[in-house]
């Protein structure tokens, strides 16, 4: 069973306008949504190797620590 050329076209016409709305609803509703900022250090990374900070990760560490 042989399609028509109308059939195709029908086809890639419905299936164009379904990801053109569904572009259009995703430009609608993205905006609203914002990442959160990653929690930064506000100290700069050492430049001569090193980096131990004694930050509040590791002071929760050392309090598990305690006997």
């Amino acid at each position: 069973m042989s399609q028509s050329p109308t059939n195709r076209s029908r086809r890639k016409f419905f299936a164009g306008t379904a990801t053109v709305g569904a572009a259009a609803v995703g430009a609608v509703v993205l905006p609203g949504v914002q990442a959160k900022p990653a929690a930064a250090d506000t100290q700069a990374a050492p430049t001569q190797g090193g980096g131990y900070r004694l930050s509040e990760h590791v002071k929760r560490y050392y309090k598990t620590t305690l006997v």
